[in-house]
């Protein structure tokens, strides 16, 4: 079988990052506004907008370098699941489970031309 999705666009607000209870394993979630290829009726452009999850070192490394705005490359997998909401209805979520994530763009520093690359320094799964 496969399950494979890669999606490019860019972040609709900063990530929040939370930690599982019990274990502490890091998860941050975001949504990721993907540009649809053709325009609509009135000649926009429309958007779908795709929530993305990130679990371990790779939701640490999501966290702390990425904010609203910022172009991203995904590829992971889709998931699906329910659960029951506070009103007794049943909820359905599709979300994509990020396997690797790829910094496009620069992000905003104090530099002298606005814009600093992220640190090689840090693991960041390319």
């Amino acid at each position: 079988m496969l399950n494979k999705a890669i999606l490019i666009g860019r972040l609709v607000r900063d990530p929040e990052i939370n930690y599982t209870q019990g274990t502490g394993v890091a998860v941050t979630k975001f949504t990721l506004a993907v540009d649809r290829n053709f325009k609509n009726q009135n000649g926009q452009r429309e958007a779908d907008f795709i929530p993305i999850v990130c679990w371990r070192k790779l939701a640490e490394n999501v966290a702390n370098n990425l904010g609203k705005g910022r172009l991203v490359a995904i590829s992971g997998r889709i998931q699906t699941r329910t659960y029951q909401a506070q009103d007794g209805s049943r909820r359905y979520v599709t979300e994509i489970v990020a396997d690797e994530v790829q910094f496009l763009d620069y992000k905003k520093d104090n530099a002298a031309d606005g814009f600093a690359p992220v640190s090689g320094d840090e693991e960041v799964p390319f």
